[in-house]
């Protein structure tokens, strides 16, 4: 299947695929990824909805024909010219690490009108701690670490991401980087043939957001669902966010990592359904 595109309202173009029937389901995917996150669960989603899943705006290896900086409001509202330029109403959006900040940032900006549900997956609506914060990254990422990190990013793309998903609360993955194992050393390789430029921007643009004040304001339904040993978050993100939004269902997947979906595959895609048909 090859990608299409449409064209944001700032002349940037915005790569996509579209597949399936039924009503429309939109992807969006975490920070250094790509449309390809959501292929395992192309089948099962194209069998009852219209799939939606981009390369968001400096992502996917394409190279960026505006000098705008991919920003997360920038990106929340590449959302909103998608659901202009396809006609899209009572949509489901699913958003995973960077695509729920985009999420969050898109309900600020636009509102929930033309939204049904909600899922997000292993989430802090704000990364950086503070005194008074401790549900982002690894309860304890103040800015000056994130500063610090910033820096190394600009060294060493590749090797500072690894590293910053190596060395926070999943001992599995710490593991996997210490012995360099395979799937490793493939991350690696595949982070060091990205323009991490604009990826090192838009991190600096996640890392600046707060959403705690968006959660109060949903009204529509939504799934949240949490690795129990995410790399970067404790189940009491997970909590916070649940008790924050008004109409939320909490799944902690137990044992798994930042992205519970790829690890339980069949429970999310069978969660996701049962709660789209709810």
């Amino acid at each position: 299947m090859t990608m299409t595109h449409f064209h944001a309202d700032d002349g940037e173009k915005i790569h996509l695929k579209i597949s399936g029937d039924g009503s429309p389901l939109v992807l969006l995917h975490g920070w250094t990824s790509s449309h390809r996150d959501w292929n395992p669960f192309l089948a099962d989603f194209e069998a009852r909805h219209r799939v939606f899943r981009w390369d968001a705006r400096g992502h996917g290896g394409h190279g960026l024909v505006s000098d705008t900086v991919p920003t997360v409001e920038r990106m929340a509202r590449d959302l909103q010219n998608l659901l202009d330029h396809y006609a899209l109403d009572q949509v489901v959006v699913v958003g995973h690490s960077m695509g729920a900040l985009t999420l969050w940032q898109y309900l600020r900006d636009f509102g929930e009108s033309r939204l049904a549900r909600l899922v997000i997956i292993d989430q802090s609506p704000r990364l950086l701690t503070d005194d008074d914060w401790k549900n982002g990254i690894y309860g304890d990422f103040d800015r000056h670490k994130n500063a610090a990190f910033i820096g190394e990013l600009e060294r060493d793309f590749a090797e500072a991401l690894l590293r910053l998903v190596a060395f926070g609360h999943n001992d599995r993955a710490r593991a996997a980087y210490l012995e360099n194992a395979a799937g490793i050393e493939s991350a690696r390789q595949r982070l060091r043939m990205q323009a991490p430029r604009p990826l090192i921007d838009c991190w600096a643009s996640l890392t600046a957001a707060d959403y705690r004040d968006v959660l109060a304001t949903i009204t529509i339904p939504a799934l949240l669902v949490y690795g129990s040993a995410s790399n970067f978050y404790s189940t009491g993100t997970a909590h916070y966010v649940r008790d924050n939004i008004p109409n939320a269902l909490l799944h902690i997947y137990e044992g798994v990592d930042h992205a519970p979906h790829l690890w339980q595959r069949e429970r999310f895609v069978r969660d996701v359904l049962d709660f789209v048909a709810a």
